[in-house]
């Protein structure tokens, strides 16, 4: 049990909106990334990054959106792909090498949303809402770079950690 200091007054709280969580519309939306996290496929036999990508802009900031990219999974087409992704994802936010998920967080990276319609897992019988689905990340400043030019951006030459620094600065 835990003990609140204060009571907490039902008529005082603000409503629930309930909020919108239907898919976004197609296109590219700017975000940062929140948070990025190892996690094991459903069989145990792969690893995936899952990632959560608050909206900036251009329209409906504060929206979030999640993907996940497969590293290691038994279906070497799947790996392929996750693997694509991820260089795409790191080309994008200017980063070389990646040890840590927790390097990712704060990238900033423009993301091309579809939607996924609607479904049923045919071996499960689950059914799943339409949503959104990440099909490629970019620089947010890719369309200013001139053609050839590589977007992996120089790392910051300090260790020295400051409130306004990325995570992976901070360790």
């Amino acid at each position: 049990m835990a003990y609140l200091d204060q009571p907490i007054n039902v008529n005082e709280l603000p409503e629930d909106t309930g909020g919108d969580y239907s898919p976004l519309p197609p296109g590219d939306y700017q975000t940062v990334i929140k948070d990025a996290e190892l996690k094991a496929t459903n069989d145990g036999t792969g690893q995936y990054i899952k990632l959560r990508l608050d909206v900036t802009g251009p329209t409906h900031a504060g929206r979030v959106v999640f993907a996940n990219v497969n590293i290691r999974n038994k279906s070497s087409a799947a790996e392929q792909i996750g693997r694509a992704q991820l260089g795409a994802l790191m080309k994008a936010i200017g980063l070389a090498t990646l040890q840590d998920t927790d390097q990712l967080i704060g990238g900033h990276v423009t993301v091309k949303l579809a939607i996924r319609e609607a479904r049923t897992d045919p071996a499960t019988g689950k059914t799943y809402e339409a949503s959104n689905e990440v099909r490629s990340y970019k620089s947010i400043d890719s369309s200013a770079m001139p053609a050839g030019q590589s977007q992996i951006k120089p790392m910051m030459q300090s260790a020295t950690p400051t409130k306004s620094a990325p995570p992976w600065m901070k360790k």
